[in-house]
């Protein structure tokens, strides 16, 4: 018998880079959100012991260096369970895209292990355990809207928001998240020696891109509470308007960091991202690290010729749309309320 279930991508509207951390991670802020581009997780338990991964994408690691692997061998600990885990990928998201696809399959192959077993972990172990494997592992448990801070690993659901139509396009590249968060690192560094080397360092500072990071992380933390009073005030994100509240939200000035590093080595993004924009995106941004761009767009149809004119321009581009929580739960079984068998 086997469970399957959908595996919902994300996209990072606006994402904040902050200090480096102690134990090697640095300080982020981010909202996340979930699309409807899935990749498809199928789990079954047979007699014996260990753990088999399968997939047809030679990019996908086989081995215990797979998001899946490490999510059942510590789940299969926790439940006390015994048996052969066999999960099979079936992969349509990129590689390395910054769509957050590997750690959308662990907690996908979690939800699927627990029902294919008839068991299940409290809540709270079920969040320590994502949390181990991976940073952006807890928003996968939460879905829709979700506020991520710390490395990312501490989510806080938000207001179930409208669907919006959007375009993701996906570039011939592959984005190294470790590089990149090297890469800033570098910059910080480097820029920080120029500013000692300048008589007046407060001129110097208003002139560079990268500012403090305590300084930019509360740029961000006051337009996220801007947009979240608009919310809790009486009059959720001006409801009645033709405005989606997300694009309130981008509005608001939220950029993407990462978009300062990886730009410069991976020209093809920053030219997928302009290529949105004159297709009629509201707003486009790199996702996470990348390589993923995404444009939001005004409504599905807008959506729809603007992923035809961008694949006739040979970008490879797809029409979706963000997901709410309730339609992320509802579509996770690909076979609701029941086991697929095969």
């Amino acid at each position: 018998m086997t469970v399957k279930v959908r595996s919902f991508a994300k996209i990072n509207v606006g994402l904040r880079i902050g200090a480096a951390r102690e134990d090697g991670f640095h300080e982020l802020l981010t909202v996340y959100q979930t699309i409807a581009l899935h990749d498809v997780i199928g789990v079954s338990v047979m007699r014996g012991s260990g753990i088999e991964i399968r997939c047809d994408d030679a990019r996908v690691p086989k081995d215990d260096s797979n998001t899946c692997y490490r999510i059942v061998e510590k789940t299969m600990r926790a439940l006390k369970a015994k048996g052969r885990v066999i999960v099979e990928i079936e992969k349509q998201l990129p590689v390395q895209g910054g769509m957050g696809g590997a750690s959308s399959n662990a907690v996908a192959a979690l939800v699927a292990l627990e029902r294919a077993l008839k068991q299940s972990l409290p809540a709270e172990e079920r969040l320590r355990i994502v949390a181990e494997v991976g940073s952006d592992l807890p928003l996968f448990l939460v879905g829709g809207t979700v506020l991520g801070v710390g490395r990312g690993e501490q989510v806080y659901p938000l207001e179930d928001l409208p669907a919006m139509a959007c375009v993701v396009v996906t570039p011939e590249v592959g984005v190294s998240t470790p590089k990149a968060f090297a890469e800033w690192d570098r910059r910080v560094s480097q820029r920080r020696l120029k500013l000692n080397s300048f008589a007046s360092a407060r001129a110097v500072e208003a002139k560079l891109t990268l500012g403090g990071a305590s300084d930019r992380m509360g740029e961000l933390s006051r337009a996220l509470s801007a947009w979240l009073g608009k919310s809790y005030s009486g009059a959720p994100f001006g409801r009645g308007r033709a405005e989606n509240p997300l694009l309130a939200l981008v509005r608001a000035g939220i950029k993407n960091d990462f978009e300062q590093v990886v730009f410069p080595e991976y020209p093809e993004l920053s030219k997928a991202k302009r290529a949105l924009e004159r297709a009629g995106a509201k707003y486009a941004s790199l996702s996470g690290s990348g390589s993923t761009l995404y444009g939001m767009f005004a409504s599905k149809e807008a959506a729809r010729v603007a992923a035809q004119k961008l694949r006739h321009q040979g970008w490879a581009a797809q029409a979706t749309a963000t997901l709410t929580r309730k339609q992320y739960w509802a579509k996770f079984l690909v076979s609701r309320f029941s086991f697929l068998v095969v």
